[in-house]
């Protein structure tokens, strides 16, 4: 096997998703973002597989379920195959902890475990504002779950609201780790980042990322720390595999 380089190993290139087949994904990228988890995990046999058949220095992370962060209203709940009742449903979302978000991070965990995945990314809606209520949900149910040993958690809340001296407070509290998309703002706190590229502006998931764009991005690749580059846009594998190269060639 060939031994990667220092620069493989710092910086890791891949999609939030299959964006090709799996043999592709692996032979392409370092990393990968499993989205399935977030709408309707998947069977542990198939994760299982999908980390037999990978490299075994290929890093997996894993979106944590929507029952954690949003709320029942969202339309992403249209992919839950999960048979919950009306009543489960309403202790859904919003970091709540209960019985059903129980369930739920303890699936987070199997799935993680079958994965060898290095991180569970909690991403929230807008919705979620750092309002009083919110905040004090959010510390509960970090502060009440088992943590899994050498699994980083992640976190990426969206607006402008979670401003940067409230979130240095959260990560540094909770352990966690800020996720940016890279072109909206600066992640706070040491050690890993976690990018996760929307297409510009943000959200715009047709956008195609301009080389003006990567070599932009190339250059918020600073500090001593691991960087995990992940792209989540409509042409995220042609995207990823040109800022593989940059960055490795």
């Amino acid at each position: 096997m060939v031994r990667r380089s220092r620069t493989r190993r710092q910086v890791r290139v891949g999609t939030c998703g299959f964006a090709e087949s799996q043999a592709a994904t692996f032979r392409d990228f370092d990393i990968l973002e499993v989205q399935q988890s977030f709408y309707q995990p998947p069977q542990i046999r198939t994760a299982a597989r999908w980390r037999a058949a990978a490299p075994a220095d290929f890093v997996f992370t894993l979106k944590a379920w929507q029952l954690i962060t949003h709320a029942p209203h969202s339309p992403t709940y249209r992919r839950l195959r999960e048979p919950l009742g009306e009543r489960q449903l309403r202790l859904c979302g919003g970091f709540r902890w209960n019985a059903v978000t129980r369930m739920a991070w303890e699936r987070m965990c199997e799935l993680a475990e079958a994965l060898d995945a290095k991180a569970i990314l909690f991403q929230t809606p807008r919705s979620f504002t750092p309002e009083p209520r919110h905040l004090e949900r959010l510390y509960r149910f970090f502060e009440a779950i088992d943590r899994p040993p050498d699994r980083r958690l992640a976190f990426e809340p969206r607006g402008d609201a979670w401003t940067d001296d409230l979130l240095r407070r959260i990560v540094r509290d909770l352990r966690l780790v800020h996720v940016v998309d890279p072109f909206l703002r600066k992640p706070v706190g040491r050690g890993l980042r976690y990018f996760r590229l929307h297409g510009r502006p943000a959200y715009h998931y047709r956008y195609r990322y301009t080389d003006t764009d990567l070599n932009a991005l190339q250059a918020r690749l600073t500090g001593p720390w691991p960087h995990w580059v992940l792209f989540n846009n409509d042409h995220m594998a042609e995207d990823a595999q040109r800022f593989r190269r940059r960055v490795h060639d």
